[in-house]
């Protein structure tokens, strides 16, 4: 070979690693913001429901940045068949019977979603969301589907490797009884990811949040993954679920994954809200540009209207409670990804879902960090980029009413503080040592301090 030709060879090569590197990172570059069906609509949502929830985010919270619409969880079954439940894991009962192409990737249930007859798949769907400026996602199990090893369906891209040939069927969700998990060391495994993840991308979808991953921690299926959707032509956010991903594994998830649970399903109690604040402090530094800890859906709103936990209902938090919740997920910087049916939202949660003050914090602080914490309070603060301006945010943790403090010195702040209240659009004042604010039971406070000399 010429040098000529080692120079071109060198830099065609760079090129295309420069442009799958590109397509990895210009993706959630601050946390991502959207809507999920699970929290209200388990296994069963329906395509006219997620356009409702669509048209709602379109007129009420876009303007405001949100932007996902995604739909969960068995998207593949008819959800009038039986109930692919845990409980009947232990009995040997049969997979659910999944819609499924030639190549054993799953297709959406047409009588969930009536647009994907024909083999259009979720393209139809995903075109409706984008028409309304937003963007599309789907979630999918880690793995093959079982009946896809049993047909020993052909893997796209491959010349006679076959579904049971790839399949770890050892390797089995402790939850869910339709897939195998896949043995990335077989040939033609990497192919079948990557054949799905082509689909996904034909589909025009934007986002995958990718079930059963973290816990246990599946490295080599996560970088098949990443490599998948790299290698699809389309970006799309990598989000892995469910459990508490284990911070040793810290480096790989923040390489490869753009949001991953840091523990199990979050729903509406106030002690998963005191038990998620140990979880941020344990992932304390460890989200930025691309790669975000998720500490779950935001369960506010009218939730379980088919499940899956519990009575359809409003949130069981007290609207002190839901300040708190939010808050949290604000300042440290998790994904916003709202969980209740959008278009029963009422004032209060508009309220909450709109404050484009708070929404900054989210977006655009830096370096969140703890800065005391104690058995009845708690005190969180970020920097505002391109500022000597920090963001605080106050939590009463006490069964009462209470006062909670800030001392400005802790913070390196030295002088006269104007302090503003986020959640309330105002100006508190001017203080030089420090802030303090009653706080209702199990309540939140977020303010912006800003240095005036």
């Amino acid at each position: 070979m010429t040098s000529t030709w080692k120079i071109l060879t060198f830099l065609i090569v760079f090129s295309f690693c420069t442009s799958v590197k590109a397509q990895n990172t210009n993706v959630a570059l601050t946390p991502p913001m959207g809507w999920n069906s699970y929290n209200c609509y388990g296994m069963a949502v329906h395509e006219d429901e997620v356009k409702a929830n669509a048209d709602y985010m379109a007129k009420n919270l876009k303007a405001h940045g949100w932007q996902y619409i995604v739909v969960d969880f068995l998207w593949s079954l008819d959800s009038r068949s039986s109930n692919p439940d845990q409980k009947r894991l232990a009995n040997g009962s049969y997979s659910p019977w999944l819609a499924m192409d030639q190549w054993g990737r799953l297709t959406p249930d047409t009588t969930k979603f009536p647009s994907a007859f024909g083999g259009k798949g979720f393209k139809p769907l995903a075109a409706y969301v984008h028409s309304l400026g937003l963007k599309f996602g789907i979630h999918v199990m880690r793995g093959i589907p079982r009946q896809a090893v049993w047909a020993k369906s052909p893997v796209m891209g491959t010349n006679g490797i076959t579904a049971d040939m790839i399949a770890d069927t050892n390797s089995k969700c402790a939850w869910m009884n339709h897939m195998f998990g896949l043995n990335m060391a077989k040939p033609g495994a990497q192919e079948y990811l990557n054949s799905i993840l082509k689909l996904y991308a034909a589909w025009d979808v934007d986002f995958i949040k990718v079930d059963d991953l973290s816990a246990p921690y599946s490295i080599a299926e996560i970088e098949g993954y990443r490599k998948a959707i790299d290698n699809c032509g389309r970006a799309i956010v990598f989000s892995t679920s469910p459990g508490a991903t284990p911070v040793d594994k810290a480096d790989n998830v923040k390489q490869n994954a753009n949001m991953w649970r840091v523990a199990n399903d979050f729903w509406d109690e106030w002690n998963a809200v005191l038990q998620m604040f140990n979880y941020g402090k344990q992932w304390e530094g460890l989200g930025g540009p691309g790669h975000w800890p998720d500490c779950d859906m935001i369960q506010i709103g009218k939730l379980s209207k088919r499940g899956p936990v519990g009575n359809e209902r409003y949130s069981r938090f007290t609207k002190d409670e839901e300040y708190s919740h939010m808050t949290f997920w604000t300042i440290f910087r998790s994904p916003l990804i709202l969980g209740g049916n959008l278009p029963e939202n009422r004032e209060q949660e508009l309220k909450l879902f709109t404050n484009d003050e708070v929404i900054a914090v989210n977006q655009h602080g830096t370096e969140p960090r703890q800065l005391y914490k104690t058995n009845d309070a708690m005190v969180w603060y970020s920097h505002v980029p391109n500022s000597k301006d920090i963001y605080v945010a106050l939590f009463n943790l006490a069964g009462q009413p209470q006062d909670v403090d800030v001392n400005f010195a802790q913070l390196g702040l030295e002088g006269k503080i104007a302090v503003r209240d986020l959640w309330e659009k105002e100006d508190v004042g001017t203080f030089k040592k420090g802030y303090k604010k009653t706080i209702n039971t199990h309540g939140a406070a977020l303010l912006k301090l800003s240095l005036l000399n």
